[in-house]
């Protein structure tokens, strides 16, 4: 009973959002809007839609984002990268974006074109980097912005420092708040805020959630963003491999677990990878707390 009154306590104070990523297959499709449909349910802040590196995912992201807005109630936020593009084209993809209602975008550099792993060349005519990203958007219009952020540092920077200024010249620019990578190590989080606050960065740094799926596959991608898998998720899933629902529980226990500990360290804010699955969210939402609304936004899976 203790722990039930707990998680009720602690689901009160929390605001999430959630991260989509745009359709590539008309099945894939069918199971995007319908977990838009059940988790609407939750109320989030706002859903976000990611965007492929050099627009690689700009129409079916465009679509996405397109009927989020006229067809639900949910605020709706689109990814934006600079990679690949000129500053007009970047341009371009914003105005396509505004006109179907976007006023939120999450701004980021974007993968290189090469793939994770290689290097990045910025493009001779086009924004550098997220700061100046972030800045041209504040050009083109009163946007709100949110861009990421690295508890374990960016692959790609020389050290913590520099990856903070990195930071606090997006913020400079004129962002809102910063979406962090996920990680399992709220030690490692609550270090890395006090560097950001030590550095006079004050918008809101909102932890990256992410409900394992898959541990091997997790791991795997982990090993590309540099996040680090710490050895107790090994022992926590040890002997579950031919149990899919055992699987299951555990990593709702998982992510209600750095949440709730989150929470006592006086986080309020999350955003949730939900990799377009409804199951392991809505688990872990009701782990800690969170009770969803009687209905889902009408017309998210029409």
């Amino acid at each position: 009973m203790a722990r039930n009154d707990h998680n009720e306590q602690a689901g009160s104070q929390l605001r999430i959002s959630f991260e989509f990523f745009p359709p590539k297959s008309e099945e894939m499709e069918g199971q995007l809007w319908a977990t838009v449909d059940e988790l609407s349910r939750w109320n989030p802040d706002f859903v976000s839609v990611t965007y492929g590196a050099g627009g690689t995912t700009r129409a079916p992201t465009l679509s996405t984002v397109r009927r989020l807005i006229s067809e639900t109630t949910l605020p709706t936020a689109s990814h934006l990268t600079c990679v690949g593009a000129t500053k007009d084209e970047v341009r371009h993809v914003v105005d396509e974006f505004r006109a179907v209602g976007v006023r939120h975008f999450v701004a980021l550099r974007g993968d290189p074109q090469g793939g994770m792993g290689t290097a990045y060349q910025p493009h001779p005519g086009g924004f550098a980097n997220a700061a100046e990203l972030v800045a041209g958007l504040r050009e083109m219009g009163d946007f709100e912005i949110s861009v990421s952020a690295y508890p374990e540092k960016h692959p790609e920077s020389r050290d913590d420092a520099a990856d903070i200024d990195m930071l606090k010249r997006k913020v400079d620019a004129g962002a809102h708040r910063a979406l962090t990578q996920f990680f399992f190590d709220n030690d490692i989080f609550e270090r890395y805020l006090e560097r950001v606050r030590a550095a006079g960065i004050t918008i809101p740094i909102v932890p990256g959630i992410m409900p394992i799926q898959n541990l091997t596959q997790l791991k795997r991608f982990a090993s590309m963003c540099g996040s680090s898998v710490p050895s107790f998720l090994d022992d926590r899933f040890s002997g579950l491999e031919d149990q899919p629902q055992a699987r299951a529980e555990v990593a709702a226990e998982v992510a209600a677990e750095q949440i709730e500990d989150l929470v006592r360290r006086g986080i309020g804010d999350f955003h949730l990878y939900t990799m377009n699955r409804t199951p392991l969210v809505n688990a872990t939402l009701a782990n800690v707390g969170l009770k969803p609304s009687v209905q889902a936004v009408a017309g998210a899976a029409a």
